[in-house]
Order: structure tokens, then C-alpha cells, then sequence
């Protein structure tokens, strides 16, 4: 495995100290509110996008977004975590040439955020995984793509070169590496393995909500869709006129079922005999960034360490498998600690610039966000998703002066500490 100098091995070195004094005093972000199309201008912060796309969503679409398994425990986790830390900002510093870019995996990209990998996103919004993707490139972030998406691999890569693709594999090894395959040929050199998933996580919400797997057609969606006429017009009618009945389009090398089809959960299960050989079978196909996510603890990010993970993606995957799992902030230390020289990133719960900060701070090279990206492209499509990726610049650009720090690389455990409890 290639040696990988960390971010903080980097910070050691003079001349990575005075990197972000060459680069502009420009934000990577545009004004917010210079030209923001109406439906934008109310929405100041990512969980805006929530409320509003409440309104636009059929109820089972949105619920398939927004809901957890069994309790939720997890998920709330998440997004409380960071609330158990403060910052400890250092005053008269000169901030006036911060900069947010930053390099993983070998790769300059112009903050230390992505978009995570997200489900059926082409449900929520036309053609919506090639919406993210362009938005992302634009933005000069990443982007993961879903082994769960409605729109053919091949289409998001032609689109948006750079992108990275996460895979969930299939139950045998052949179809493995036919799957590992096709994700080369199309264009893709960073795969995200999902370890998480051995069996599907109790997702009683999303049925109480309406949603189900396979998609069933029924009365109740019926009405919610004559009654959210901009989702129905825009984004159901336009793509079954335009592509036909949406497919899972990437669980294998050959195309999938239908979201009607019946026989879609079986395309879902036997992954529970999924083990260790099976990542060091695709460690040796696969030529590109291999990344491993949903690791909670700091022997498996060893164990993926020693069978050739190129980066570890710290993930409970948003509370929606493993009710009661610890959330990825808390299990952010002791996977670093383990993870060696090899990037660590963190997914689940990050809604402000100041929780990617503190991320970082705690040991995090980088930080995933999923949830309001998709409500962004719901609510305005690929503006809707710049729009986001502007404000958590915005806020981190902000938070950095504030801080007293010229570049997120600088942050580490003394710019935080925990909250003390009246």
C-alpha cells in the first residue's frame, strides 16, 4: 500500500505552514443572494432545506429520506454529538488569506466536505445523481455516487468525471468482480466499500411514512402526488416520459429490477456471509482508491488498514442500520488512532461549517454530508445544491477567522474540548 502523509504529518512541515498564504483571500463560495432564484433566498442554513422540501416531496419520498431505523437513536446522536464540544478560538491573528482547500487521497479539492452517498436521489429530483455530481464538480468537492441510484453509472461519470462510486456487493464473487469491473470501465478511480449492510437495518419508518421496497403504487401515493404537482410534473412524469420506469440501475454488472419489481429485496440480501476476503478480493482487482465505509471501531479500521483501504469513511450509515450505534463523531478518536497514516473521514450528522471544524479538529482529514444535499436538489435542483455547498463554505470561512486559524489543516484537539453540563 502506498504511504499516505496525513494532514497532520503535513502541519509539521514549514513549508505546509505557509501554503495558505499563497492562496487567495477569496471564498471558494459565491455571494449568497447575488442572483439566488427566489425559492433560495429564505434558506440561510442547511437545515432550511428540510422544511422545504417537506413541501415539494411526497410524504413516502420524503420519509424515505429523513427516516432512521426503529428509534432513531443513532441518528440523533449524530447530530448531537457536536453539541458536546466547544472551541477554544486564538484572537489577533492575521486570518485575512484563509483558505479552505485542502488535499486527500492526492487529490486538491477547494474544501474539506463531499457529498455522500445517497439512494434513489433520481426519485427526489430529475435525473438527481447526475445533479449532485455536477454540482459537486462545479464546486470542486467530491462526490459519491450510490450503488443504490437510478441512473446508470456510466451517465454520472460521462458527466461528472471525478466522482467517486460506492459500491454494495453482491452475494457471490463472481458478481463481485463483474460488478468491480463494470465500475472501472465506466470511468470511476475512487470506490467506497459499504461494510455496513449484512442485513438491511429495520426501517419501520420508512414504512409508516409510505414507502416501501419494491415501490408500491397505491392511492395514498397517488393523492400525494397529484397534490405536489412541481414534484409529479418535474421529476416523476419527466423522467418515466423521458427514461421509462427507473430501475437499480448499479447493484450488479448487468442492470437491476425495476422500483416496482418484486423480487427487488432479494437484489437487497444474502450479504450476510460478506467477510474480510471478500475486501482483499477486490483490493487486488481493484487499481484505484479503495475506501472502506461504515467502520466504528478502531480494530476493524486496522483490519481494513492491513487488507490495503487506501481511506476509512467513520459512518453508522446516518442511523438508518444499527439502531443504538455509537455516532461517527464519538467513534472519530479511536479510529484515527488506529487508522495510522491512512485518511480518515467522517459521515452522519455534520448540518454547520462549525461541526466540520470540529470533525477536523478531532482528528477527521475530511467530512461527508448527506441528507441536505438531497433536500437542496429536491427543492431547486442543481442550484438548490450549489446553494448548500456555498452556505457550509460560508459558515466554515467564517468560523475559520473566528477561530483564528488560516486553514482547517490547522485544527487539532486544543482548538476543542468538551462541553461542560450544568
Amino acid at each position: 500500500m502506498r504511504p499516505y502523509r496525513t494532514r497532520r504529518a503535513m502541519s509539521k512541515q514549514p513549508e505546509a505552514q505557509a501554503a495558505p498564504a499563497k492562496t487567495t483571500a477569496a471564498p471558494v463560495y459565491r455571494s449568497i443572494g447575488k442572483g439566488t432564484p427566489r425559492i433560495l433566498r429564505p434558506i440561510l442554513a442547511l437545515n432550511d432545506f428540510e422544511a422545504a422540501a417537506q413541501k415539494i416531496l411526497p410524504k413516502p419520498l420524503f420519509g424515505y429520506i429523513a427516516s432512521t431505523t426503529e428509534t432513531g437513536a443513532s441518528h440523533r446522536a449524530n447530530i448531537e454529538g457536536f453539541g458536546d464540544w466547544e472551541f477554544r478560538p486564538n484572537y489577533l491573528v492575521d486570518v485575512s488569506r484563509r483558505s479552505l482547500a485542502t488535499e486527500l487521497l492526492g487529490m486538491p479539492f477547494k474544501a474539506p466536505f463531499g457529498i455522500a452517498p445517497m439512494g434513489i436521489s433520481a426519485m427526489m429530483c430529475y435525473r438527481g445523481d447526475i445533479v449532485l455530481a455536477r454540482a459537486a464538480r462545479a464546486a470542486g468537492i467530491p462526490m459519491i455516487m450510490s450503488g443504490s441510484s437510478l441512473i446508470p453509472m456510466e451517465s454520472v461519470a460521462a458527466q461528472a468525471p471525478g466522482s467517486w462510486f460506492q459500491a454494495y456487493l453482491p452475494g457471490n464473487a463472481e458478481r463481485i468482480s463483474a460488478l468491480i469491473g463494470r465500475i472501472g470501465r465506466a470511468g470511476f478511480s475512487t470506490l467506497v466499500l459499504s461494510i455496513d449492510t449484512a442485513v438491511l437495518g429495520n426501517r419501520e419508518n420508512t414504512i409508516r411514512a409510505g414507502f416501501s421496497t419494491p415501490l408500491k403504487p397505491s392511492l395514498r401515493l397517488a393523492f400525494d402526488g397529484i397534490t405536489r404537482p412541481r414534484w409529479l410534473c418535474g421529476t416523476m412524469l419527466r423522467t418515466l416520459l423521458n427514461h421509462g420506469m427507473p430501475h437499480f440501475e448499479n447493484s450488479f454488472a448487468e442492470r437491476g429490477a425495476p422500483i416496482i419489481a418484486r423480487n427487488i429485496e432479494r437484489d437487497f440480501t444474502a450479504r450476510d456471509h460478506l467477510n474480510w476476503t471478500h475486501l482483499a478480493q477486490i483490493r487486488k482487482q481493484w487499481p484505484g482508491k479503495l475506501i472502506v465505509k461504515g467502520i466504528l471501531s478502531g480494530e476493524d479500521a486496522a483490519r481494513a488498514v492491513l487488507e490495503g483501504a487506501d481511506g476509512i469513511i467513520v459512518s453508522n450509515h446516518g442511523g438508518r442500520q444499527l439502531d443504538g450505534a455509537m455516532s461517527a463523531l464519538n467513534a472519530l478518536p479511536e479510529v484515527r488512532s488506529q487508522a495510522g497514516q491512512v485518511p480518515v473521514m467522517l459521515d452522519g450528522g455534520v448540518r454547520r461549517g462549525s461541526d466540520v471544524l470540529k470533525a477536523m479538529a478531532l482528528g477527521a482529514d475530511f467530512v461527508f454530508v448527506g441528507r441536505p444535499f438531497l433536500y437542496a436538489a429536491a427543492v431547486a435542483g442543481e442550484a438548490g445544491v450549489r446553494h448548500a455547498i456555498d452556505i457550509l463554505a460560508d459558515e466554515m470561512h467564517r468560523n475559520l477567522a473566528l477561530l483564528g486559524c488560516l486553514s482547517p489543516n490547522e485544527l487539532n484537539e486544543k482548538h476543542v474540548l468538551r462541553a461542560r453540563r450544568r
